[in-house]
Parts: C-alpha cells; sequence; structure tokens
C-alpha cells in the first residue's frame, strides 16, 4: 500500500518554526495498529490521519509516535492547510469529526481558525515533587480534562526550566502545560508530555483549550495573544467563547511524499 504524506509546520509563518505534523490523507480506514507504526516511524509529536465522511465534512484521528490522543490542535491545523493547499478544498468552512466531537475549521485571510472544545481548569493540590522535577516555584496548580496546567512567576522562569523527563513521564500519565504572564504577549506556555513519547512539544493547540478560559478569566478580556516559546515558537490568537475556544494561527509546507507499507 502506498499513501501520500505531508508534513505542515502549523502555527508559524516561519519556515523550521511552529510545530511539524505528519498528514496522511486516506480514501478508507486502516487498522489503527498501522497508523500507529506509520505515527512511530514519521517520529513527530503528532500524525494526522483523515478520511471523506460526507459533503464538507472528515474524519480525522491523530497519532503520537506512543499513542493515539483524542484531540490535537496543530495537527488540526496541518490537517486543514492539506485539505486546501493539496486536495484543493474551496468551500469553508469545513467539519472535522473527532474523538472530541466535531471541530469546525475557517479560513480568515490566510490562517486558519479552529473552533474547539473549551477545557475549563480545576484547581487542584499541587502534585508531591512536581515543583522538583520542573526546577522551579509552582504559584498555581490545575487539571483539565486529561492536562494538568501549573502557573509560574514569570516568561523568563518558563523559558528556563529544563525539567527531569524520565521523572516527569513517571508522574503525569498525560502532559502538564507551564504558563505565565507573557512580556510582549498575554500570556507564554510550555508543554511536556514524556509518558506520550513527547518531551516537549513545539506548538499545542490542545493546550491552549485549557489556556484560553484560564487567562481569560485572570486577565478579564476574551481575545488573547498567545506564544508557546519552545526552541521553535509558535503563536496563536486565542478567543473564550465558554464551551468553545477559536484558536487562529497560520502554516507552513515543508514536504510533500509518498510512503510504502
Amino acid at each position: 500500500m502506498e499513501f501520500d504524506i505531508y508534513q505542515v509546520a502549523a502555527f508559524t509563518r516561519e519556515r523550521f518554526g511552529g510545530n511539524p505534523a505528519a498528514v496522511v490523507p486516506l480514501k478508507e480506514w486502516i487498522d489503527a495498529a498501522l497508523m500507529q507504526k506509520i505515527a512511530a516511524e514519521n517520529n513527530l509529536s503528532e500524525t494526522a490521519f483523515f478520511v471523506p465522511t460526507g459533503v464538507n465534512e472528515w474524519h480525522i484521528r491523530w497519532f503520537t509516535p506512543k499513542v493515539e490522543v483524542p484531540l490535537c490542535g496543530h495537527a488540526t491545523l496541518a490537517t486543514a492547510a492539506v485539505i486546501r493547499s493539496k486536495l484543493e478544498h474551496n468551500e469553508w468552512p469545513i467539519t472535522l469529526q473527532s474523538a472530541s466531537g466535531p471541530l469546525l475549521v475557517d479560513i480568515e485571510s490566510d490562517a486558519f481558525v479552529l473552533d474547539l472544545p473549551a477545557d475549563k481548569p480545576v484547581t487542584i493540590s499541587l502534585l508531591d515533587g512536581l515543583q522538583g522535577v520542573l526546577g522551579a516555584p509552582v504559584r498555581e496548580s490545575y487539571t483539565g480534562r486529561d492536562l494538568h496546567l501549573v502557573i509560574l512567576d514569570d516568561e523568563a522562569t518558563v523559558a528556563k526550566l529544563q525539567p527531569d523527563f524520565a521523572a516527569l513521564g513517571a508522574m503525569i500519565e498525560h502532559g502538564v502545560i507551564v504558563s505565565a504572564a507573557g512580556d510582549q504577549v498575554d500570556f507564554v506556555s510550555r508543554f511536556f508530555a514524556p509518558s506520550m513519547g513527547l518531551n516537549e512539544d513545539p506548538v499545542t493547540g490542545a493546550a491552549h483549550c485549557i489556556l484560553t478560559p484560564y487567562w481569560s478569566n485572570r486577565l478579564g478580556k476574551k481575545t488573547l495573544m498567545a506564544r508557546q516559546i519552545s526552541s521553535r515558537v509558535g503563536n496563536l490568537k486565542c478567543e473564550d467563547l465558554d464551551q468553545r475556544v477559536k484558536l487562529t494561527g497560520y502554516a507552513v509546507f515543508y514536504l510533500s511524499g509518498q510512503i510504502s507499507v
């Protein structure tokens, strides 16, 4: 079997910036074990697979190198870029059915606008040992549906973090978002998920589903500018719609080819 494959950087306008995702269009679903092997071979934070399901509608699934995940924002944006540029689809918005329900993607100028489910943070006690594993004082601690969120003192503290990834992977099943108010944007963040095969994810759409309602409430504003300050850096416009969030960002194509399995 042979399949087309594309590599697209999401939430950036710069080559080698943002978060790279692999995108594999399918005519029909293949075995999940095979999709997982392809994702492991790609060795990117996420590989997205999608199949057509109706007029202006597709079904999408996402895999890290280790596991299938219920939501991935950056690979959704990358998939929309493939649908627009490679499938030459011109009717927008589109609907992507997923394990997290229907996701809408629209286009504003050259940017893609993702409509995703909000993940409102709930205050929790700080996990024992987490401060030591992260290497910085934690001021607030929250959880969402799957992800942890901790708030640090400032952007410089977030930028300098060098976590113990082995210990963090043993401590947290999914991932942890670290965030602080930004110096030039409303807030900054980084995302660590070693248990899922991602020591650090460069730019994480799903993380902003919990970051957006948190910072919207804290700053008292519905539209925010965010930056994920990994080594690749990504920029997002975030809008709090109560039960939904909108994330706006750009995409840059890097690679097109075929895989043979």
